[in-house]
C-alpha cells in the first residue's frame, strides 16, 4: 500500500511541478502487474535479506522486449507510457514514450540518479538506481529544485546490474527510505539484456529533459513532452550494449518538447539541445567512452541527448528544430 503524507505537501519547493501525485502510488499496480505476468514475461523473482524482493528480467532469467517496455513505465512512476512501434526499414522496432507531468516522471523518477555502492575490489557492488523510490529518498540535489517529494510504505528500484544488490544495498535502501526491507522491491536489468536496452532507451525524453535543465531552460516552462529511438540489436559485451543503448538516443533518439514564455528562449533550446552541439560527438559512444580512458567525467556531459528535438512553444504556436537522425553513425554502433 502506499500511503502519502498529507501533513508535507508533495510540492514544497521552487517549481509547482507534481502537486499531489505520487510516482510510488503509480508504479506499485505495474509492480504488481509484472510480478503477476512473471511467466509470460520470462523474469523471475527471489527473495533477498529482510524480506526484499529482486525481480531477474535478464541475469538469469532471459527477460525480453515486453518486460522491459513495462519496466520503462514502473522507472516513470506510472506517469509514462511507453510503446514499442514500427520505426524506419533498417532498424524496424523504436520504443516511443509519452508522459504525463513529464519533468516529474522523468526528472523526478525515471532518472537514474541515485548512486548506490558497497564492498571493495573485484567483490564491489555499484549502480545508479532509477525510479519511484529515488524521490522518498531524496539522495540527490535535484530533488530540491524539483520541490517534490513522495512517501510510501513500499517502494522499488531499477538497478542497471548483473546480480542482485548485497544485503548492505538492501539495508541502505531501507533506511533511508524509511520502509522496511520487505517493502522493497529492486528490479535488475542487465544492459546487455533485451528488456535493459527497452528500458534503457525509453529515457530518450528523460536525457532530454536532463539537458534542458543543464542548459538552465526553466524546467517550469515544460508542459509536455514526446519521444522515440530506435531499439538497438543486444550484444554480450558489456561495452558494446552500453555504447549501442547511449547511442540509439545520440544518433537516432527524437523528441518533441511543448514549452511556454518567448520564441527565443524556445528557439535557443532547439539548437542548444541535440547531441551533435557537444564537443564529443562524431563517433559511437563505446569508441568515446574508450578515448577518454573509460571515465565518464572526461566525457562532455552535454553529448548525452537526442539527436534531434522539436520544441513548440505553446504560448505562441512557433515551433523550433535542432539536430538531425544520423544514420550512418548509428548503423556503425548497431553494426559494429
Amino acid at each position: 500500500m502506499v500511503v502519502i503524507d498529507e501533513e508535507t505537501a508533495v510540492n514544497d519547493g521552487k517549481y509547482a511541478l507534481g502537486a499531489g501525485i505520487s510516482v510510488n502510488a503509480g508504479a506499485a499496480p505495474k509492480v504488481a502487474g509484472l510480478l503477476a505476468d512473471a511467466a509470460m514475461l520470462r523474469i523471475a523473482s527471489s527473495e533477498l535479506p529482510g524480506g526484499a524482493v529482486a525481480i531477474d528480467a535478464g541475469v538469469n532469467a532471459p527477460g525480453g522486449l515486453e518486460a522491459g517496455r513495462r519496466i520503462a513505465e514502473i522507472c516513470m512512476g506510472g506517469l509514462g507510457r511507453v510503446a514499442l512501434v514500427a520505426n524506419d526499414a533498417a532498424w524496424p522496432l523504436a520504443v516511443s514514450v509519452t508522459c504525463a507531468e513529464p519533468v516529474i516522471a522523468c526528472l523526478g523518477s525515471q532518472y537514474a540518479g541515485w548512486s548506490l555502492a558497497a564492498g571493495e575490489g573485484k567483490g564491489r557492488f555499484q549502480a545508479l538506481g532509477s525510479g519511484p523510490a529515488r524521490a522518498i529518498a531524496q539522495k540527490e540535489p535535484l530533488f530540491a529544485e524539483l520541490g517534490y517529494r513522495d512517501h510510501a510504505a513500499a517502494t522499488s528500484l531499477v538497478l542497471e546490474v548483473d546480480r542482485p544488490p548485497p544485503p548492505e544495498i538492501v539495508e541502505k535502501v531501507a533506511r533511508d527510505c524509511a520502509v522496511a526491507p520487505a517493502g522493497l522491491t529492486f528490479i535488475l536489468t542487465p544492459t546487455t539484456s533485451l528488456a535493459g536496452l527497452v528500458q534503457i532507451v525509453a529515457r530518450v525524453v528523460e536525457v532530454a529533459l536532463h539537458k534542458a535543465h543543464a542548459l538552465g531552460f526553466p524546467l517550469d516552462a515544460i508542459r509536455d513532452a514526446a519521444g522515440s529511438a530506435p531499439v538497438p540489436p543486444p550484444s554480450r559485451d558489456f561495452l558494446a550494449a552500453m555504447g549501442r543503448s547511449n547511442d540509439a538516443i545520440l544518433f537516432a533518439g527524437v523528441v518533441q518538447l511543448y514549452v511556454d514564455g518567448d520564441d527565443a528562449r524556445a528557439e535557443d533550446l532547439a539548437q542548444r539541445l541535440p547531441s551533435r552541439a557537444s564537443r564529443d560527438y562524431g563517433k559511437p559512444f563505446a569508441r568515446v567512452f574508450k578515448d577518454s580512458g573509460y571515465d565518464f567525467y572526461k566525457i562532455d556531459p552535454h553529448l548525452f541527448a537526442p539527436a534531434a528535438v522539436v520544441v513548440t512553444n505553446v504560448t505562441t504556436g512557433r515551433t523550433f528544430r535542432g539536430g538531425a537522425v544520423d544514420a550512418a553513425l548509428l548503423a556503425q554502433s548497431f553494426e559494429g
